[in-house]
Formats: structure tokens, C-alpha cells, sequence
């Protein structure tokens, strides 16, 4: 029997998807659940696994491909899996260990595996939830590889100097001509997400009146209760304690005070939010994504570590869902991790502000006519002019301020 192996529905507001990679062959034989083909949305990498167990017959859609829900991508022939149709490569041999059943890999793991050529089950250990691989895991694996192909290659040297000697000797060295108008392009078709995040940015820049306001915050209370009871947080919460929920929390805090900034246009209609769901920007190798956390006014500060470290494991794994990045009433950045001492961050639409949090650096800095040396950062905060006036922008940013420098405003709600 014969089935035809559909593209699944797609998000809402998502009207098609690119073909990125087929993991199967034709004449392959796939069990139920494997998966067949990787789909790029402009957020996200859905998984096509098989319906039924079977011989993968046809491949009609192949890779770089748009398309659409219900297209048809491949046939499968229903069939199990028995001893006469078990694949050459499969066929079990007494003489050769066991191997380990098929462990399940996000795309963003299994690109870099055969991209690099590896067998998974090479990389002995899984720091993923369940043992699953990571791509640092694969990384880690990879840089060990080649350490030790490096340390190989020093040993042979030394071992066989003479040899080496007599080759060089044997054989002229001969360098090609490089030409002086040698100059390499490359030429790559640009990725649904990185398609989508340049069409978004180039909206903000077209359709908003952004404008960026700036202030600096002094760390030290934050940092001193941070190192007060990090250890203490950590051991009852199970997450480390982070500067981001200070600035998640400090930030819900300014909102509530200014519920125009948690707002968003919509044609010559303000959409005030009565919510705070809280997008937090993350780069990946496929580009920037900002998944959101939920309701994060009713989160503590460990709910929202947890959320953190939730949504970049599953960042750096692929394995975000549509629903893990929709929404978002307001986005905050973070380029400190990077270096950055000052930037202007650009709108996330519909959003109308977005909090730029940047490198923290010992100033001196004046305190009671005294020259002291203080851990500063620089805050920065981009809005819609068109439905944010600059008063408001400044006193939001100088709110996160005095909450950060007197952390009693978060923890005692005043």
C-alpha cells in the first residue's frame, strides 16, 4: 500500500515553508516516527516524521523547495521491517557489537552531523534533557577530534624526521601562482528566518518614528544581593540566579506605570495590553529569534531563570515551537554578552519599545562629592514615537533604574 507523505499544517500567519533537508533516500527503509524531512519557517524547523513504517518509495519535493500545506513531499510503501527486507548496510552481523537504538536529534544537531560526517552514536555522551545530544556536545566532540589529529600529526613528525627530510629533498616544492585579482565570492541563498528578521527590521525602520533614549544604572545592588544568596537560590531552586529577572522584573514594573509602552498600533487603533509577556532576544546560528515568556508578571524570579534557560536550551537544540515565539507585548535585548557598551536596538513589530541592556564596566563615578569606582551599564530604550512621547520613554527608563539601584522595589512591591 502506498502513502503519500503530506506537509503537515502550518502555524497560523505562516503561508509556506522551504524544503531544507531530507534525511532518508529513496529505496530507504524508515520505521514509524522517523524523521524524513526538515522545514524552515521564517521562526522555526518543523519535523516531518513517518507516518507508518515502510519503504520510502518516491522523493517528489527536493531540498531548497517552497511549499505549502497539504503538497505531497514523498510516497512511502507501507511495509515491516523483517529479515528478507532488512537493508545490506543494515543486515546484523554476530561478529560486531550491538548498536544503540536510534536516538531521537533536533535539526540543529542533525545538520551539524552530516555536515561533519559523524555517526551520532560516536559521541558517547548527551548533556541534553534524557542524555539527548546538544550541539555542543557534537562540538565538543568535533574540537576533540581534531586535537587529536593535530597531536597525531606532531608525533609522526617527530617520530620520522629523516623521512620527512628525504621527501622534501626527493620532490620539489612547487607553490601555485596566486593571482593578484584572486578575489573569492560566495554566493548563498539567504535562510527563511534570516529573510524573515530582514523584512521585519527594514518594517520597524520604514513604518515606526523610532527614537532611542539612553541612561546608565549602577549594578552594585544588584550584584551584591545577587552574590548574597546565589548560593542559597541555587540550592533551593535548582537554577542559578541571573541578572535578566532583575530586568524582566524591573521592566514589568515600568510598564505597569506607563501602559503605553506595553501597547501597539494597529492601523489608527492603540491596543493597550493588559498583559506582560516578555520576549527576550537570543542569537542562534540560524539567526535571531526572541521567544516569550508568558505572563511574566505572575512568574518569581526563579519561574523566570527557569523560563531562561528553558527557551535557550531549546534555542540552541532547534527545538523551538511556533507558539514558543509568537506573541510579546515588550522585547529586551542583551548585546552586554557580546561586548557591546552602547547600541541602539531596533522595534520588534508590533512592539513599540524595546530595552537595549549592554556590558557591565567599573566607572568612577561621583557619589556624596566623593570620585568612587561603581559596576555601570549603559540602558537603552527605542520607541515608537508615534505612540510613546519622550517624557514617558525617559521616566520608563529612569523607573528600571531606581528599581535596579534599590532592589527593595522589586522584592517588596513598592
Amino acid at each position: 500500500m502506498s502513502l503519500e507523505i503530506l506537509v503537515p499544517s502550518l502555524p497560523e500567519s505562516v503561508s509556506d515553508a522551504t524544503l531544507a533537508t531530507w534525511h532518508k533516500k529513496p529505496g530507504e527503509f524508515v520505521n514509524k516516527n522517523d524523521n524524513l524531512v526538515d522545514l524552515e519557517t521564517d521562526k522555526i524547523v518543523l519535523e516531518v516524521p513517518a507516518p507508518e513504517s515502510g519503504i520510502l518509495t518516491e522523493i517528489i519535493q527536493q531540498n531548497g523547495a517552497t511549499v505549502v500545506s497539504g503538497d505531497v513531499l514523498a510516497l512511502l510503501e507501507i511495509k515491516e521491517l523483517d529479515e528478507t527486507s532488512v537493508p545490506p548496510a543494515e543486515t546484523k552481523n554476530p561478529d560486531q557489537p550491538a548498536v544503540k537504538e536510534e536516538m531521537p536529534l533536533s535539526p540543529a544537531v542533525r545538520r551539524i552531523l552530516q555536515e561533519n560526517n559523524i555517526d551520532p552514536h560516536a559521541v558517547v555522551h548527551g548533556s541534553g534533557k534524557k542524555g539527548r545530544l546538544t550541539k555542543a556536545d557534537v562540538q565538543e566532540y568535533i574540537d576533540n577530534q581534531q586535537k587529536k589529529e593535530q597531536k597525531q600529526a606532531v608525533q609522526a613528525q617527530t617520530a620520522k624526521p629523516q623521512q620527512i627530510k628525504t621527501r622534501q629533498q626527493d620532490t620539489p616544492s612547487f607553490t601555485p601562482p596566486v593571482s593578484a585579482n584572486f578575489r573569492p565570492e560566495q554566493r548563498v541563498p539567504m535562510t527563511r528566518l534570516r529573510a524573515k528578521v530582514a523584512e521585519r527590521l527594514l518594517q520597524a525602520q520604514q513604518n515606526a518614528a523610532m527614537l532611542t533614549t539612553f541612561n546608565e544604572v549602577n549594578m552594585q545592588s544588584v550584584i551584591d544581593l545577587r552574590n548574597q544568596y546565589k548560593d542559597r537560590f541555587l540550592k533551593k531552586h535548582d537554577v542559578k540566579l541571573g541578572f535578566m529577572s532583575f530586568f524582566i522584573k524591573a521592566s514589568i514594573e515600568a510598564l505597569k506605570k506607563f501602559p503605553a509602552i506595553n501597547a501597539s498600533i494597529d492601523d489608527n487603533d492603540i491596543i493597550y495590553h493588559g498583559y506582560y509577556d516578555m520576549g527576550i532576544a537570543v542569537s542562534t546560528d540560524r539567526g535571531l529569534i526572541v521567544p516569550v515568556i508568558k505572563d511574566a508578571d505572575q512568574l518569581d524570579f526563579a519561574g523566570i531563570e527557569k523560563s531562561i534557560i528553558n527557551y535557550g536550551t531549546k534555542a540552541k537544540d532547534g527545538s523551538l515551537s511556533y507558539e514558543d515565539l509568537t506573541g510579546g507585548t515588550f522585547t529586551i535585548t542583551n548585546g552586554g554578552i557580546f561586548g557591546s557598551m552602547l547600541s541602539t536596538p531596533i522595534l520588534n513589530p508590533p512592539q513599540c519599545a524595546i530595552l537595549g541592556m549592554h556590558a557591565i564596566r567599573e566607572r568612577a563615578v561621583v557619589e556624596n562629592g566623593e570620585i568612587v569606582i561603581r559596576p555601570i551599564m549603559y540602558l537603552a530604550l527605542s520607541y515608537d514615537h508615534r505612540l510613546v512621547d519622550g517624557k514617558d520613554a525617559v521616566q520608563f527608563l529612569v523607573t528600571i533604574k531606581e528599581c535596579l539601584e534599590s532592589p527593595a522595589h522589586l522584592l517588596l512591591n513598592i
